[in-house]
Order: structure tokens, then C-alpha cells, then sequence
């Protein structure tokens, strides 16, 4: 079963929170908090990773090596740390078989009367077809719509993102419509299909449930 642990800090329900595991072909998947020790692993994943991870992420200054060297990392998770503190965002480490391997990050949360936030996510080239990042994101849908109490979830994704477009297929997201010229994406102004789920279409079952019922995941 999926289990979260809240503790006393932070500044929202559901946060910080361990949740998992769930077992899937590649290992056990896991999420917890992103921490400061993280950098090493981030680093050498993400500059290993370029090719892979350039075409979706927004334009930023400087090299993508530059950007992703370990000393990139302690501003970046101060930042999230933050965010999660003030009750913004939930930022998830993905671990398999207890190694860093990925991050799915829930931003710009907004109460009432909204209650709603986005859902993004990126995962390591050496398991990406091993359902990893499907298994991570079910987990987080489940908690937002659980102890965090969140009534939708945003995701916008690149129409050749034909990976991403899988995984939130697999989770039941539906597709809203385009956003044109939306986000400053690998050096020019993308367009992004935008996909949303709110908290009464995953039924009893979660869609972690739904999940492991198709086959695709089991409880670990």
C-alpha cells in the first residue's frame, strides 16, 4: 500500500511526505523530499542526460553543463525547500531500488477556491521505459488528491513529447486543448497541449489502484 508519513514542518497539508513504494518492472519506485545531498546524483544524470532532457526544458542562460553542475544544485534546492515551506509547491525526488533517478515537482498550488496545481516531471534515460515515472506521478496525483487535499491538476506537454503523452495517457489525464507559443522551450516559443484530472474522475481506487489493476504496477 502506499503509505505517507506528513511530519509537524511545513506550511500546507500533505508536506513533506514519503510516498511508495511500488514495485514496477525496473525496481521499487519510491518518493520522498529532495534534499541538499541530492546534487551529486542530479548533476550526473542531468548532464549525462542532454539529449534526452534539452528538447522539453525552458530556455535558460549559460551551457546546459554549466547549468547542471553540482554546484547548481544548492541554490536550486534552497529554492524549492522554500516553496514547499510556504506551501507552493511539492517537490519529489523519485528513487529506484533507493537511488536518485528522477523528480516530479507539483508548483504553483493555489487554495481556495481554486485548488489547484501543475504537475511536471523528468526522469533518467537508463529506465525511462521501465515505468518509473508513470508509477512516481500516479503516487503524487494520489496524494494531491488526498492529504493535500487538491481538487485538479495541470499538465502541459510538448505534442512531440510522445513519451510524456504516454504517461499522463496512462493516468487518465484528459487533453483541454492548445496552448500556442506558450513556453520558452530548447531556444524558441512552443506550443504545449495542456492536460488536466480533477479529484472525483480517478474513483475509489486511486489511480495508483487503477494502476496496479491494470498490470502495469503492484504494491511492494
Amino acid at each position: 500500500m502506499v503509505s505517507t508519513h506528513p511530519q509537524v514542518e511545513g506550511r500546507h497539508p500533505g508536506w513533506p511526505a514519503r510516498l511508495g513504494p511500488l514495485r514496477v518492472r525496473a525496481g521499487e519506485v519510491e518518493l520522498r523530499p529532495v534534499r541538499l545531498r541530492d546534487g551529486s546524483a542530479w548533476s550526473q544524470v542531468r548532464i549525462r542526460d542532454e539529449r534526452h532532457l534539452a528538447p522539453w526544458e525552458p530556455t535558460m542562460p549559460g551551457t546546459w553543463e554549466q547549468r547542471h553542475a553540482a554546484g547548481e544544485w544548492p541554490p536550486r534546492w534552497y529554492q524549492l525547500r522554500v516553496a514547499a515551506r510556504r506551501g507552493a509547491a511539492l517537490p519529489f525526488a523519485v528513487t529506484l531500488d533507493g537511488g536518485f533517478v528522477g523528480h516530479v515537482m507539483v508548483g504553483n498550488v493555489v487554495r481556495e477556491p481554486l485548488l489547484s496545481a501543475y504537475v511536471g516531471y523528468w526522469v533518467d534515460a537508463a529506465v525511462a521505459n521501465g515505468g518509473v515515472i508513470t508509477a512516481a506521478v500516479a503516487m503524487v496525483v494520489d496524494h494531491c488528491f488526498g492529504p493535500v487535499g487538491l481538487h485538479r491538476l495541470e499538465a502541459t506537454v510538448r505534442p512531440e513529447n510522445g513519451a510524456s503523452l504516454r504517461v499522463l495517457a496512462k493516468l487518465g489525464f484528459r487533453e483541454e486543448g492548445l496552448f500556442q507559443r506558450y513556453l520558452d522551450v530548447d531556444g524558441g516559443w512552443r506550443d504545449h497541449l495542456v492536460f488536466a484530472l480533477t479529484a472525483d474522475e480517478p474513483g475509489p481506487s486511486g489511480v495508483v489502484g487503477r494502476l496496479v489493476a491494470s498490470g502495469r504496477a503492484e504494491w511492494a
